[in-house]
């Protein structure tokens, strides 16, 4: 069977030129090309006939991590810390995820990924975990530690999708976002949570795969219930 085409949402920055350019971290590329999947970068600046058409091709999304959803539309209180709104990002990936969890269309949300997912479906955010979730702990732990660094465990909710694919009830994970989920969106199930109890995995529930996590599992492939999320999703877009 043909490889399944797995787009992978980008976002913008500039190199060391300052000239513009599209960016998304190799580790998504590397994770979905040992899946088994054709990874094809979907650029924010599309024009709404042009994702559509993309949409159509494509056999599963990887909805992937970057900067804050614009407040206004993650309903959340402005923040000194909240950064990097890249508003075209927002203008697509919002209507992709509501798209993707109508038809079915298989989906993983990292990080920025999850936080889109909730948003999308009509939940809200914490725009600064550590100030607005009461006994909320440290999340960002980025720039001055290792990607791949184990900040905390998840307790994965018995019964769920994700429980399924990663075989363990609890899950050391990286830690990369100050932000997180605070009004759980109406259509989706929680499937793990950070010891502080901010939520770490949403899965729609009766979808082919409709997952997110909080954690970056493209940087811990080392471990395998971290190659197993990328498996699983690149199987089920092969179906």
């Amino acid at each position: 069977m043909a490889q399944p085409l797995i787009g992978i949402t980008a976002g913008h920055g500039k190199n060391n030129y300052d000239q513009p350019i599209i960016q998304l971290l190799r580790t998504y590329i590397d994770a979905t090309i040992n899946a088994g999947g054709a990874p094809i970068i979907i650029p924010p600046e599309l024009p709404e006939e042009g994702w559509q058409e993309l949409y159509k091709r494509l056999d599963g999304i990887i909805f992937s991590g970057g900067g804050d959803i614009a407040p206004e539309l993650s309903r959340s209180e402005y923040h000194p810390h909240v950064d990097q709104i890249d508003s075209e990002r927002d203008t697509i990936e919002i209507p992709l995820m509501q798209l993707a969890a109508a038809d079915g269309k298989p989906f993983l949300g990292i990080c920025r990924g999850l936080q889109v997912a909730n948003v999308a479906l009509g939940g809200t955010l914490y725009s600064h975990v550590e100030d607005q979730l009461e006994g909320g702990m440290k999340h960002d732990y980025y720039p001055e530690y290792p990607r791949n660094k184990l900040a905390h465990a998840v307790q994965i909710t018995e019964g769920s999708r994700l429980a399924e694919i990663v075989g363990t009830p609890i899950l050391d994970v990286n830690s990369l976002h100050h932000q997180g989920v605070k009004d759980v969106a109406p259509s989706l199930k929680v499937t793990a949570y950070a010891p502080d109890g901010l939520v770490e995995g949403l899965e729609l529930p009766d979808h082919p795969f409709g997952i997110a996590v909080q954690w970056h599992p493209e940087w811990l492939q080392e471990h395998a219930p971290m190659r197993e999320i990328f498996r699983a999703f690149v199987e089920a877009a092969k179906a």
